[in-house]
């Protein structure tokens, strides 16, 4: 009875280790697709650091300080995802406003003036190509504070009836903040009026003399004195010949 029993055990445990599903494999675990990482969000620009440290814009800073509208543009620059596109005009500029100008403008108009120089949206200096087919462009003045867009090979020209610029450089443009410089102030015709003045006449050409060997048309005197021709030296010998002869004739006579 123990000798089937013994032989029933190794049976069974020869059985179980030479059985097929003793070398079949597990099978191997699905393989997972890494889930992609979410894009970085856009740092944060400091547009007061950047305005600061690009170039001379400290005059244009200042009104933006002044008058609150940083806050307004910071704003719409990290915190919307449409962006910002800024115009900054440089010192000079500001210093070369005379008439009409800036200083009797009251705090709200002085307010507009700054946000009619920003677009609550980026654009790269190619996109406006396509922006100047949709003019008039509103401003973040809103309202009738409209810009129209030139795009020319390249160079993009702003009009606002008062002000007709070009950019000149780019100062910052990765998304979402672009800004852009301009050589002029942008004055909107919803402060200034429409009663523009036209511009100044082009400057006279100024007049080159022609030179000294150079005779105009028309023109028989000479600048230098020409000498006697070979017929005049003969009429004026012959003159004096008959001079002499009359003198001599004269003195035979009185003899």
């Amino acid at each position: 009875m123990m000798d089937f029993t013994v032989m029933f055990i190794v049976t069974t445990t020869l059985v179980l280790i030479f059985s097929p599903s003793a070398y079949s494999q597990s099978p191997p675990p699905p393989v997972l697709t890494p889930t992609p990482a979410p894009a970085p969000s856009p740092g944060f620009v400091n547009l007061t650091n950047l305005l600061t440290v690009a170039g001379p814009f400290s005059t244009f800073l200042g009104l933006l300080q002044s008058t609150k509208v940083i806050i307004t543009l910071q704003n719409q620059a990290n915190n919307t995802a449409q962006g910002l596109t800024l115009f900054v005009p440089k010192d000079s500029a500001f210093a070369a406003l005379t008439n009409p100008s800036l200083q009797n403008l009251t705090q709200d108009q002085l307010k507009s003036v700054c946000l009619f120089h920003a677009l609550s949206q980026f654009y790269s200096l190619a996109s406006f190509n396509t922006l100047s087919q949709s003019d008039p462009i509103s401003t973040m003045a809103g309202g009738l504070y409209t810009l129209n867009f030139t795009y020319v090979m390249g160079t993009v020209s702003l009009s606002t009836g008062w002000t007709n610029t070009e950019v000149s450089s780019a100062v910052y443009s990765t998304k979402p903040v672009a800004i852009y410089q301009v050589d002029k102030v942008l004055l909107p015709e919803a402060i200034y009026g429409t009663n523009i003045p036209p511009p100044p006449p082009p400057a006279p050409t100024p007049y080159i003399a022609p030179t000294s060997d150079t005779v105009g048309v028309g023109n028989t005197s000479s600048s230098t004195t020409s000498k006697p021709s070979a017929s005049f030296r003969i009429v004026g010998l012959g003159g004096w010949s008959r001079i002499v002869l009359a003198v001599s004739g004269g003195i035979v006579f009185l003899l």
